[in-house]
């Protein structure tokens, strides 16, 4: 697992939708929920992705119905590759359970 240089960190954030660089070694997005039982079906989602399928888990904040999710990659020391493919998977969940309503 390579660490992004800056150049390729900001080209990947351009297409990754929401998310936002924080403290120079994560990224970061909130999503918001109409209710707060969806909020934590939303994070089940995820936690299925990141342990089953990428073995890469986020830091995941509940505030009632606002999930914030952060990644970084610590064996790296910063941003991969990794952590936009999680990011993007997170977003795909979130897209399906907004879809599935």
């Amino acid at each position: 697992m390579t660490k992004l240089t800056e150049e390729e960190l900001s080209r990947k954030l351009e297409d990754a939708e929401g998310w936002s660089r924080e403290d120079g070694k994560w990224i970061v997005k909130s999503y918001r929920f109409a209710a707060y039982l969806d909020g934590i079906e939303f994070v089940r989602d995820i936690a299925g992705i990141a342990e089953l399928e990428l073995n890469h888990h986020p830091m995941i904040a509940i505030d009632y119905k606002l999930i914030k999710v952060r990644l970084t990659s610590w064996r790296a020391g910063g941003l991969t590759a990794l952590d936009f493919e999680a990011a993007a998977r997170f977003d795909e969940a979130f897209e399906r359970r907004r879809t599935d309503r």
